[in-house]
């Protein structure tokens, strides 16, 4: 019998990614790569955002 490598948590770690995911347009839901850089860029994007926000409200 093989040995099982990371099986259980890697299902589970993609299904939380694609969860994440929904609503995104596309591949980008539907795919487990597509999906995880998706995330890492809105990921991005929204805590830039939340800092332009602060400077905003400091106008």
């Amino acid at each position: 019998m093989p040995r099982a490598r990371k099986g259980a948590a890697r299902k589970r770690q993609h299904k939380r990614v694609l969860r994440e995911a929904r609503g995104y347009f596309g591949t980008k839901s539907r795919h487990y790569q597509q999906a995880k850089v998706a995330l890492t860029r809105a990921g991005q994007f929204a805590y830039r955002d939340r800092r332009n926000r602060k400077r905003d409200f400091r106008r």
